[in-house]
């Protein structure tokens, strides 16, 4: 176990993040049959201001494929809630039913649909610091 210290949490964001792969895999060609471009957009435009939608660099978990994290707002952190992993988001119902649940309020402070339960998946440790910390 590791015995390192942990950083004081901050504030943290008043809203939650989503953020959308887009480097070596995700959101490419690599990926066929996705209109990647329309799929941040409509993340974007249904997120609104309740969320802050982000393209990031490669997440390093290309097996999955198009890969989305949901972070919770501090106050979701709060309230019990932690970073949500998705991956194989390949289909625009799946990203209609992100955004809502950002919109909602996402980890810690609305249920996420279901059926995002079957895209949920955990990166390794060395994976999860690289976004979280």
């Amino acid at each position: 176990m590791s015995r390192r210290p942990h950083k004081a949490a901050g504030p943290g964001p008043s809203r939650p993040t989503v953020s959308v792969c887009r480097g070596c895999c995700c959101g490419t060609e690599k990926i066929p049959g996705v209109d990647h471009a329309g799929q941040l957009a409509h993340l974007r435009q249904s997120a609104g201001a309740a969320a802050t939608v982000r393209a990031v660099e490669c997440l390093d978990a290309c097996e999955h494929g198009n890969v989305i994290v949901v972070q919770p707002s501090a106050e979701g952190r709060r309230a019990g809630g932690r970073p949500v992993w998705l991956g194989l988001v390949n289909d625009p119902h799946a990203v209609a039913d992100i955004a809502a649940w950002a919109a909602d309020g996402g980890p810690g402070l609305a249920d996420a649909p279901e059926i995002l339960d079957l895209y949920a998946f955990s990166p390794s440790r060395r994976i999860r610091a690289g976004l979280e910390d």
